[in-house]
């Protein structure tokens, strides 16, 4: 079992940029995990994934050319950079970890604010 803790949030400005990063308490390196978001009145949606050993990534259309996910299984964490951040993307982002033998795991969550 692994409880993901999201960290990096903030308020930015429109063009600005944050990364946030998530952790645990044992080992992601097995896990596969992804970024989702939501925000008030909305269901959560899909932001970007990576497979466990970081070959295989995937976005969401609306983040394409503007977010990078990445891991380093030697820091135990999996980040996601994002650049060119518009009030669009204003909502909470939770990390998802899943392994498929063992199950799949949400993180509390970290609010990011994009203001104009």
């Amino acid at each position: 079992q692994v409880q993901p803790v999201e960290s990096g949030g903030g308020s930015v400005e429109v063009g600005g940029s944050l990364r946030l990063s998530c952790g645990a308490s044992s080992t992601l390196s097995s896990y596969d995990v992804a970024w989702f978001r939501q925000t008030p009145g909305k269901e959560r949606e899909f932001v970007a994934s990576i497979n466990w050993n970081g070959d295989t990534t995937d976005y969401a259309d609306s983040v394409k050319g503007r977010f990078s996910i990445s891991r380093d299984n030697n820091l135990n964490a999996v980040y996601l950079q994002m650049n060119n951040l518009k009030s669009e993307d204003t909502a909470i982002y939770y990390c998802h970890a899943s392994r498929w033998t063992v199950g799949d795991y949400w993180g509390q969550g970290t609010q990011v604010t994009v203001s104009s």
